[in-house]
């Protein structure tokens, strides 16, 4: 039956922030490569790519993109077994078609496209047929000196991409010589797809814990319980706080505040809901100007603060946009190198509004799904990944299965 497709939805998407602050801050004659896993079909693409925190222009190149070779997300999640995790991206794929000739990216009719400091820019409709499940490339090559402070580093066994010192944008394969994986995800910014009606956006919204791995995980559990209608789009950045943000380049990679981020990362074509699971890093960051003189005590908020936070910077924008919010609660900090009572006194009181408050449409009880069930306040066993403030990858698979199905639906 042929399929009508009738409206732009986000099939894949990350935030920008500002990139941790190196000795190199350029790079020249480099390409970037990142697949994009289809979650369902369509016959065009656009692409957005964002130099928000870029202080000067950048210029891509050439850019393409390509279907590839790679498992479909559904045969990745077979290959995986029990514990959902895919298997390498360089994994060999019995019967698999080769690369097909790859397909520039334009931007207002022509093959290069400069985004200008502190802006993001929308490629030209790519006519490109894409089946649900399907893995195809975006390859990008910049071949002058290219400002790179512009992007957000992942994690999860979906995500990653590589990069290869050469123009090697068409190339089917990269030189293994001149090229290694990275988890940062530079300029591009969001992928969108003309699907079909149904098909919709699902946003996470928060720090590292969702820069992390358990978007993977849900889009995982998406493909395996048949939930075949809906993105999982992330919107992350490792350190970032609701109320604040750094301005040295010790801190700059913990990116922007809240009241910066939010209405910017809700353009994502298609969505219904964002689910918000932010603040930890407001309530661990402060350790006083004696300790660090960029994290004063005074950046301490009370319980109260954050909850003004989240209802007046993401609820009120959220409703504006006609989306449904979900929050998210925060997770166990105790041995958290910066833990106190105090601090774990704000989060419970924190997550006892997240849980409770009407002004959501409903609550992801992120803690609940990972805390010790005899110590609430630790990590259950086996879901620490050793430093008491991140999950292990057992304890990401268990926030991506407490996501209520009503979400996916």
């Amino acid at each position: 039956m042929k399929k009508n497709f009738s409206k732009w939805v986000a099939c894949w998407g990350n935030a920008t922030s500002i990139t941790d602050r190196k000795e190199a801050t350029y790079a020249k004659d480099l390409t970037l490569r990142y697949p994009i896993r289809a979650c369902f079909s369509g016959n065009k693409l656009r692409f957005h790519f964002s130099n928000l925190t870029g202080t000067e222009p950048v210029t891509i190149s050439e850019a393409y993109i390509a279907k590839d070779a790679a498992q479909s997300i559904n045969g990745a999640q077979s290959a995986a077994g029990e514990t959902g995790a895919a298997p390498a991206k360089n994994a060999p794929v019995k019967n698999a078609p080769t690369q097909d000739a790859p397909i520039a990216i334009t931007f207002n009719g022509s093959a290069s496209g400069t985004i200008p400091a502190g802006e993001e820019i929308l490629s030209d409709e790519i006519a490109f047929d894409v089946t649900a499940g399907e893995t195809f490339n975006v390859s990008l090559y910049f071949a002058d000196f290219t400002q790179m402070n512009a992007g957000t580093a992942i994690t999860g066994p979906l995500s990653g991409g590589k990069y290869s010192y050469g123009n090697f944008a068409k190339a089917a394969s990269l030189p293994d010589d001149l090229t290694r994986k990275t988890n940062w995800i530079y300029f591009l910014n969001t992928v969108d797809i003309f699907t079909e009606e149904k098909n919709f956006a699902l946003v996470c919204f928060g720090d590292s814990i969702t820069a992390q791995d358990w978007p993977d995980y849900l889009t995982l559990r998406c493909a395996r319980e048949g939930f075949n209608n809906v993105a999982i789009i992330r919107r992350a950045v490792s350190g970032t706080r609701i109320l604040r943000e750094y301005s040295c380049i010790t801190y700059a990679a913990y990116g922007l505040k809240g009241a910066t981020r939010f209405p910017i990362e809700m353009n994502v074509a298609g969505a219904r809901t964002v689910i918000v699971q932010h603040g930890i890093n407001d309530i661990i960051h402060p350790v006083g100007v004696e300790v660090n003189k960029f994290r004063p005590w005074s950046d301490m908020p009370t319980a109260d603060d954050l909850i003004n936070g989240v209802r007046t910077l993401y609820i009120q924008h959220a409703r504006k946009l006609g989306l449904k919010v979900y929050s998210g609660t925060l997770l166990p900090i105790y041995g958290w190198r910066t833990y106190n009572e105090n601090r774990d006194i704000i989060r419970i009181a924190f997550n006892t509004w997240l849980r409770t408050s009407p002004e959501f449409d409903g609550c992801v009880d992120f803690d609940m799904a990972v805390r010790g069930h005899d110590d609430p306040k630790r990590f259950a066993g086996g879901f620490d990944s050793g430093d008491h403030l991140h999950p292990s990858a057992k304890a990401y698979e268990a926030m991506a299965e407490c996501v209520p199905e009503d979400l996916l639906q």
